[in-house]
């Protein structure tokens, strides 16, 4: 990884070895202009506050921030488009997680972030096995991400603190299926850390309801 936020990142021409981790962030980078937007949008800010506690401690361990990021339509879009735009709407996400020069940025056409994306491609890349799923919404593109990441293979970390939906009972029917289908951790931040997720200690955390 680089040693400046500043500098873009790089990644080797062949898989690596797996056993890391990624922190994804999908769909933070949203005006939250849709139906439904509103009702999501306190939700969302509280957990663009962990995500944020979540980057920092991805930075401090070395790990790749990877944004998966919904093109909301718009095929000709592209990061600085989706930020710019963000920053001219009056979403309370506006300034709250903004991808830097560093970080990963992938464009999703659909739900799951591997869907037509170039994630399971770089995923091997940094020889990435396990993923931590933050963003919204938690019933939606969480779920269908989640999803596609198991039957790849992957372990999962959902913190159910870093992770919003419009509604707080599809959001818990989302995070037991993602534990009790597809052996993911729910446990929220404040039970655990990502350096002891990230070492594959974490066993016994799922938290499931």
């Amino acid at each position: 990884m680089p040693n400046s936020r500043e500098t873009e990142p790089e990644t080797s021409s062949r898989d690596q070895p797996g056993g890391g981790t990624a922190l994804l962030i999908i769909d933070m980078v949203n005006c939250l202009d849709f139906e439904g937007g509103a009702a999501l949008a306190p939700a969302a800010k509280r957990a663009a506050a962990v995500i944020a506690q979540l980057r920092s401690q991805a930075d401090r361990a070395g790990l790749p921030v990877i944004y998966v990021n919904d093109n909301f339509g718009a095929w000709h879009s592209e990061k600085s488009k989706l930020v710019d735009q963000l920053h001219a709407s009056k979403s309370l996400l506006a300034g709250c997680l903004d991808p830097r020069a560093s970080d990963y940025f992938i464009i999703k056409p659909q739900f799951s972030g591997f869907y037509a994306t170039n994630l399971p491609v770089l995923l091997p890349k940094l020889g990435v096995t396990r993923l931590v799923l933050t963003g919204i919404a938690t019933d939606i593109c969480i779920l269908f991400t989640a999803a596609d990441a198991h039957m790849r293979d992957y372990a999962l970390w959902v913190p159910e603190d870093a992770v919003a939906a419009e509604d707080e009972q599809r959001a818990a029917w989302a995070l037991d299926i993602m534990a009790h289908a597809m052996g993911a951790s729910i446990a929220p931040t404040r039970e655990l850390g990502l350096e002891t997720w990230a070492a594959g200690v974490s066993k016994g955390a799922n938290r499931a309801r």
